[in-house]
């Protein structure tokens, strides 16, 4: 099994930063995709981003292109989303997950294994 935990969560001012970072542990795949999800009160969960298994490929969802990033470090089982010029209507639930496969998708449930949560709160 793979065990996936999120922390650098908080409370933070429009305009703000958060990193986020996951660390995955137990049985780990070379060739996984690793993506961040996120659930706001009321809503599905989305996509916000994804890497690659060699980090060469990336996705952002529209709403954060330009002020997310996604980096991960494979021989380290990380991976870290940097958050820039936040908004309040980034507040949410942020889920790191995990696709044991090559290529990336947007799809929840295409993703095998998640974290459990860590909450991002964007006051005005």
């Amino acid at each position: 099994q793979v065990q996936l935990v999120e922390s650098g969560g908080g409370l933070v001012q429009a305009g703000g930063s958060l990193r986020l970072s996951c660390a995955a542990s137990g049985r780990t795949f070379s060739s996984y995709v690793m993506g961040w999800f996120r659930q706001a009160p009321g809503k599905e969960r989305e996509i916000v981003t994804a890497i690659s298994w060699n980090g060469g490929t990336t996705f952002y969802a529209d709403s954060v292109k330009g002020r997310f990033t996604i980096s991960r470090d494979s021989p380290k089982n990380t991976v870290t989303l940097q958050m820039n010029s936040l908004k309040p209507e980034d507040t949410a639930i942020y889920y790191c997950a995990m696709r044991r496969n090559y290529y990336l998708s947007t799809k929840r449930n295409e993703y095998d294994y998640w974290g459990q949560g860590t909450q991002v709160t964007v006051s005005p």
